[in-house]
């Protein structure tokens, strides 16, 4: 993610004290391009943000707040929906869902802002 930070001079993520705050996500590719089916697209979205957390040995059980932008929200919120419960887990974080007329890049369908919280322990699922 060094070119996005050098190119367009933002942060992918940031450390504040206990919580690393991540800028919303893409589901780019590695060669920045981008799925054209939504479900592939939301998929490697939070596929970024798990690379992201990682980089700061953290997992989405750490997550405690999302926020996701949509573009078309209704037309694929199930789908949406679907994927987001593929890697956020009970409990879950707080999340709000907005719509929005167009993101950065063309054909973009969401872009995924996290916060996760550093040193946290998921409690036992049952």
């Amino acid at each position: 993610m060094r070119s996005m930070h050098d190119e367009h001079h933002f942060a992918p993520g940031i450390l504040d004290g206990d919580l690393l705050r991540c800028s919303g996500m893409l589901g780019l590719r590695p060669d920045l391009s981008l799925p054209a089916d939504p479900a592939a697209q939301f998929t490697q979205a939070f596929e970024n943000l798990r690379g992201l957390l990682e980089l700061a040995s953290l997992t989405f059980a750490d997550v405690v707040e999302m926020t996701s932008y949509h573009v078309g929200l209704r037309r694929h919120f199930a789908v949406f929906a679907e994927v987001k419960d593929r890697f956020l887990e009970a409990p879950h974080p707080a999340w709000t869902a907005v719509g929005v007329v167009e993101l950065a890049v063309p054909g973009a369908l969401v872009e995924i802002a996290l916060t996760a919280r550093l040193g946290t322990v998921a409690p036992p699922q049952n």
